[in-house]
Parts: C-alpha cells; structure tokens; sequence
C-alpha cells in the first residue's frame, strides 16, 4: 500500500499570521486585564481597557503585517523584474547560471544543461525564481492574506481573555485570567504544531512559557504603580 506524504510548507503564510495574532491577542489582552486589575482598577475599568486594548492591537495586526508583508512583496517583485531583464538581455548567461545550480544539487554537467533547457523551455522566470531566487508559489508573500489573518486570530484570542475577566468575581479576576489564558496559549501552541507537522507538545510548552513570563512581569509593574497610587 502506497502512502501519499501529506506537506504543510504551503499553510506557512496565513498560518505564520494566525498563530502571531491569536498568540498575541491572548498575551496582550491576557497581560494588559492582569496589570490593569494588579493596580486596583474596577472591574468595569478593566474590561473597558481590555476592549480599547482588543480593537487597538487588531488594527495594529493588521496595518503591521500589512507593511511588513507588502515590503517583502515588493522586494520579490523587484527580483523578478531583474531576472525577467537579464532573461531577455542575457539568455545563454541565465542558462549556464542555472545549469550550474543544478550541477551543484549533484547532477552530470549533460543533464544539468538538459534540464536547464527543458524547464526553461516551459517557464523560464518561473526556474529561476524558484531555483536561483527561492521565491516559490506556495511561498510568495501575500499582504491581504496576512493582514486579515492576523487581525481576525488578534481579535479572537484577546475575546477569550476578556471574556473570563467578564465573569469573573472580583478577588478571582487576576488567578482566573491568568490560569485561562496560559491554557489558551497551550491549546494555540498545540494546534499550531499539529496544522503545521511540528511536535506539539514542546510548542505547547514554549508558548505558555513566554506567555507566563508576560503576564508576571506586567501583573508586577500594576502591582507597583497601584501600590505607588
């Protein structure tokens, strides 16, 4: 029985987003209720700070990887033009160039210039991207895609926390939050590496820790200005 290998290089865009602005949305938020309810604040107070703070960071997600993204697009655009110039100005450099790379994976200088010859002959700019550029389809950056992703997981993630420092009684507000919010992160970590094909538990682990850290250092500088106040 023959089995097909299933890859997830192609999920590495939007899923690099989501897990960003879910992870983010849960630190942030989780953090900032901790640190705000640390310095005595009311609870309306509290829930009203988490809210500016969600619409706040989701906005930013969103115009953050928008930038960042559309700038590594521009620059394979770039890229692409150059080669798709030197494909016209300099054709039989461009094919030495590219049946070197393959001499170099390990093929015979015969069958390199042979398969230089048969994928240029069917695309080639889309060869030497790939080849000599490493700019992929499945990897090409895509702006929108990322923008959208991370301010829909931002928004998402920060809810989860805000929403047990709505039920929560007074005295619990902080341990609840706290406690709920590393278990969000443990359950992102782990689906992020199970969408993925990474080991789930050490992500589970690594999220949580850095997430716990956060929330410790921000519940100490409340604690500090409230008892300051």
């Amino acid at each position: 029985m023959v089995r097909h290998k299933v890859h997830r290089s192609h999920r590495i865009g939007w899923l690099r987003a989501s897990v960003l602005g879910a992870n983010d949305g849960i630190v942030s938020t989780g953090s900032l209720i901790i640190g705000v309810a640390a310095a005595n604040a009311t609870q309306s107070n509290i829930i009203f700070t988490g809210l500016a703070g969600l619409v706040a960071g989701a906005m930013s997600m969103a115009a953050g990887e928008y930038v960042s993204v559309s700038s590594q697009s521009d620059t394979e655009n770039a890229d692409l033009a150059l080669e798709r110039k030197s494909l016209e100005d300099n054709l039989d450099y461009e094919k030495n160039e590219l049946a070197e790379i393959y001499e170099k994976r390990g093929l015979t200088p015969e069958l390199a210039r042979e398969v230089t010859e048969q994928l240029m002959l069917h695309d080639a700019l889309g060869a030497h991207a790939r080849d000599e550029i490493g700019i992929t389809v499945d990897g090409t950056a895509r702006p929108i895609q990322a923008a959208f992703s991370s301010a829909v997981t931002f928004t998402i993630g920060a809810l989860l926390p805000l929403i047990v420092a709505w039920a929560a009684p007074g005295r619990q507000l902080i341990p609840l939050v706290a406690l709920f919010s590393l278990v969000f992160l443990a359950v992102l970590g782990g689906l992020a590496a199970r969408a993925g094909g990474a080991p789930i538990l050490r992500a589970a682990v690594r999220v949580t820790f850095w997430g716990a850290l956060a929330m410790l250092i921000t519940a100490g500088v409340g604690r500090l200005f409230g008892v300051a106040a």
